[in-house]
């Protein structure tokens, strides 16, 4: 892929590693500042660890973007897991499959500027993420 995307097969905790470093480094080409990097990184270690955890494997994408005079990084997370039984309340932060705090969708759409999630039981979720630089 061109330098301004890239791909990451996530199926080990080093790919979850190698996700965060892959974003840091395609925020850091954009232009971002330290703030907006450190929102990036943690958007994607949130979710890539979702992949890792509740999938067992899948794929993240980042593309440098454009629109009109600004610029931007979409990253594409996309797995053929078991589905997330209720996007609305994951969103919220009312929902949690895990001993967490359920925290973890509501809290990686604070940190972005757009957020889309397209799932379905049985079948699988992507989710995309998108952070415009100012």
């Amino acid at each position: 892929m061109s330098e301004g995307s890239g791909r990451v097969e996530i199926q080990s905790e080093t790919d979850v590693l190698q996700t965060r470093q892959q974003a840091r480094d395609a925020a850091e080409q954009v232009g971002f500042d330290t703030t907006d990097i450190t929102r990036i990184v943690t958007a994607v270690s949130e979710l890539a660890r979702n992949i890792h955890l509740y999938a067992g494997e899948g794929t993240m994408e980042w593309k440098h973007i454009t629109d009109d005079d600004r610029t931007g990084l979409t990253v594409i997370f996309e797995d053929q897991g078991p589905g997330i039984d209720d996007p609305d309340a994951a969103l919220e932060g009312e929902f949690s499959t895990s001993d967490g705090l359920g925290r973890g969708l509501s809290g990686t759409q604070t940190l972005m500027d757009d957020m889309e999630i397209d799932t379905e039981q049985g079948e699988g979720t992507t989710i995309t993420i998108t952070k415009w630089h100012s």
